[in-house]
């Protein structure tokens, strides 16, 4: 197993914490007799954006798989508000609370845009729903109006940015206390990444616990309290930002140049 780089915490001791919301304990995923994820720990608290960098190929993808239960062939511990995920499907992982936004969006291109929004919705006795602040398709629409200007639209004529906002905004509908989002930045003018700036802020205003997965490190730190490293599906990093910025050679030997 790669040894974790050890940092010193950077929380004041005066201040009383947000609990974790999000802790993934040891964590092992693959593929047939591949082994991807290998002992993976991590706990993200709420009101916490913790980016996860790493090279193509590092095990970014199949972590998120694994922790939101597209993978069966997965063993350790995801947890969220203190109940036990690692046995439960996809669907079930989703109604517990913890959102996905897949690299390959995975909207409904025959659907408007409106549609596939109304898709992200969730029962109302889901039991975490009565806990959390609640989104609305107005506010969708506020972040990114043009959204709005196409609702009527098939979300398949979209431009492939417009579609991962989309794909965003559908799983902030279902009202989630922790959200996975896969390299949320690929394909993004440089509009349509201030408007994921900004939602990731509004997230973070509101208690979720995010786990971002990003392979450019400029969009990752703006909105990073803290940074991980995945390296060959083991962390390699765990520190705050101004540490991971003082991490020369791990950043070397582990990232891709920005």
């Amino acid at each position: 197993m790669i040894p974790v780089t050890e940092v010193a915490p950077t929380f004041s001791t005066a201040s009383v914490l947000p609990p974790v919301r999000l802790e993934i304990r040891n964590l092992c995923a693959g593929y047939g007799a591949t082994q991807v994820v290998r002992g993976v720990s991590v706990s993200v608290r709420a009101g916490e954006v913790v980016a996860m960098l790493g090279r193509n190929g590092s095990g970014r993808s199949t972590l998120c798989q694994a922790i939101t239960g597209l993978l069966e062939q997965r063993r350790g511990s995801v947890q969220l508000d203190g109940k036990e995920l690692i046995a439960c499907a996809a669907h079930e992982v989703a109604l517990a609370g913890i959102a996905y936004v897949p690299e390959q969006r995975m909207i409904f291109d025959h659907l408007t845009v409106e549609e596939n929004l109304l898709l992200g919705k969730k029962p109302r006795n889901v039991p975490h729903a009565l806990h959390v602040s609640q989104w609305s398709m107005e506010e969708m629409y506020h972040f990114y109006p043009r959204l709005y200007e196409r609702r009527s639209v098939r979300a398949g004529l979209l431009s492939g940015g417009e579609q991962q906002l989309l794909a965003l905004f559908r799983s902030l509908i279902g009202n989630p206390l922790a959200i996975v989002i896969d390299e949320p930045s690929e394909g993004l003018a440089p509009q349509l990444l201030e408007v994921l700036v900004d939602v990731i802020a509004e997230m973070k205003r509101r208690g979720l616990a995010v786990l971002l997965m990003e392979q450019k490190q400029a969009l990752a730190l703006r909105s990073a309290d803290r940074v991980l490293i995945l390296g060959r599906g083991a962390l390699v990093f765990d520190g705050s930002v101004v540490q991971f910025g003082l991490a020369d050679e791990i950043r070397r030997t582990w990232l891709p140049s920005d």
